[in-house]
């Protein structure tokens, strides 16, 4: 734990609270004082609990700050403002807010017993401690909240399941030289979180020496972030690493990141200032998300303190957090994308005609290979031919070397979520072709989404059951059902599809020879 973070006499000031809105609920006590919660059924929740000061004022764009103590109990039953977010994607919660540095714990309710107070010498296990999942939700570090993701499903299979905003976009990564380590404030928030729970899981009935973070997307560059920064050592013990291959994003260089952020403070008019961080943080928030745009993909800066090397080069030398991990992909990534570009205003299905095109815009000289590996006659339709190949190109391809880079090093399982009956997003007109595993499809079985997702189908109950029972499972002991990674050619790839569960023929099954032949993959481009 860093000096000072947080301790019963780290902050300086308290704040008195109140407990009017949640009479008689469970009462836990923190580092910063006792929050009351909800209980239902089996289940306990505390939502907005603050785990950093709010990021404003003078504290907009400076490393998060420990939050101050409080008196009396604070009632912990709705959760914190959404950070500073653009409308735009269906995953977003559009917000202007910067008081955002909140986090939120779902637990099972066990009995207290005198093994809480036994020795450290005892086990976890005696003391009835649960594993702890913090989850670091997606969005490609541009949108959402933790709570959007429902995690009674996890914590109904004996997880403490935390989830936390952190700031997004421009106020979490601005790679601006004036503002002095604002390119990273997204991932420090995230490790302040973890501090927290390092802290205080005990007091939710978890085992503070077992805290697993996972992330999907967006969310899961943030776990490949937090494997390559030493400032994350010690804060988490096992990793599990959702539709972000490691091996071809997680971060930025330093001349893209102050490139963007030049963008950023000429259109603000702080670009030609001799005070510019003051300017800065002189602008709102509007104004702020307006010059940065709705469609960013913001990353942490490689070869700074934080991250001093990318994530791709940390596992490539084993300079690395070597925990357990649990790393996928969903078997039809992109299939989302591709209907997401049909179903957006002015949008259609893609036309014939416009599959070559495509693919000479994204891959340039190797247009004419991939035009022969991938002919548009092998598939139904235009949409269906470019999502196999940026699923293939962008997801799978950079995933099997993820896992190859790992299980060098460390104990590595990997999936592909392979199920083709999924649940299509609420309030969205059908699209002409099937989602099948499209990116998101498996974080439906996962958690709580009723939201966002149509209902998972009444025959898939069994299957989205095993889904959340295995990641609980890892999150417990580092080991799934299936054998690891290994060191193999092709290596062991479990397939995980409520038809059944086996061995996916993954390496074939993507074209992973092609692309690795002719290096033509490159970064995702969502997340």
């Amino acid at each position: 734990m860093a000096p000072g973070w947080p301790g019963p006499a780290a902050a300086s000031a308290h704040a008195a609270v109140t407990t009017a809105d949640a009479p008689g609920g469970p009462v836990v006590r923190t580092t910063h004082g006792l929050v009351r919660g909800t209980e239902r059924g089996a289940l306990r929740t505390f939502r907005g609990i603050p785990y950093a000061a709010p990021p404003v004022g003078k504290l907009r764009w400076a490393p998060p700050k420990p939050a101050p103590e409080w008196d009396g109990v604070r009632a912990a039953t709705r959760p914190g403002a959404p950070c500073a977010q653009p409308e735009g994607l269906p995953i977003g919660v559009p917000s202007k807010k910067e008081d955002c540095l909140y986090l939120n714990v779902t637990a099972p309710i066990t009995p207290r017993d005198a093994a809480r107070s036994a020795p450290p010498a005892e086990a976890a296990a005696s003391r009835g401690e649960r594993p702890v999942i913090v989850w670091i939700h997606g969005g490609s570090m541009m949108y959402g909240t933790g709570d959007m993701y429902g995690p009674d499903r996890l914590a109904a299979q004996g997880a403490v399941v935390v989830s936390m905003n952190y700031r997004l976009g421009v106020m979490g990564f601005l790679g601006d030289p004036a503002l002095k380590g604002a390119e990273g404030l997204g991932l420090e928030d995230q490790q302040a979180a973890l501090r927290w729970v390092r802290a205080n899981a005990r007091a939710f009935g978890g085992d503070a020496d077992n805290v697993t973070i996972m992330g999907q997307s967006g969310g899961g560059y943030g776990v490949c972030g937090h494997l390559a920064s030493p400032a994350s050592a010690g804060l988490f013990d096992r990793a599990v690493v959702q539709s972000a291959p490691c091996a071809t994003g997680g971060s930025r260089t330093r001349a893209e990141a102050r490139a963007e952020a030049a963008r950023v403070a000429e259109a603000v008019g702080c670009g030609a200032r001799a005070h510019r961080a003051s300017c800065l943080r002189r602008k709102p928030v509007t104004a702020l998300l307006k010059a940065y745009g709705p469609f960013n993909e913001p990353r942490p800066v490689a070869g700074t303190d934080l991250m001093p090397l990318a994530p791709a080069q940390a596992l490539r030398t084993g300079r690395f957090h070597r925990v357990p991990v649990l790393v996928g992909v969903t078997h039809d990534e992109e299939r989302g994308m591709v209907l997401g570009q049909e179903l957006a205003p002015g949008g259609a299905p893609m036309k014939p005609s416009q599959y070559e095109p495509a693919l000479r815009a994204r891959f340039g000289a190797a247009a004419d290979d991939v035009l022969r590996r991938y002919p548009l006659r092998a598939h139904p339709s235009a949409g269906e031919a470019l999502a196999t190949v940026l699923t293939d190109a962008n997801w799978s391809a950079p995933t099997l070397d993820t896992a190859r880079l790992l299980s060098r090093w460390t104990p590595t399982r990997v999936y592909e979520f392979g199920e083709r009956d999924t649940p299509w997003f609420k309030g969205y007109a059908k699209p002409s072709f099937d989602q099948r595993a499209q990116h998101m499809s498996e974080l439906a079985y996962l958690f709580d989404l009723n939201h966002l997702f149509e209902d998972v189908p009444a025959a898939q109950t069994r299957f989205r059951d095993r889904m959340a029972r295995t990641w609980v499972d890892f999150a417990r002991s580092g080991r799934t059902d299936w054998p690891a990674f290994g060191a193999g050619a092709d290596g062991y790839v479990q397939t995980l599809a409520a038809g059944g569960w086996r061995r996916a023929d993954f390496a074939r099954d993507h074209q992973y020879g092609f692309w690795k032949s002719r290096g033509a993959y490159g970064p995702t481009t969502s997340g």
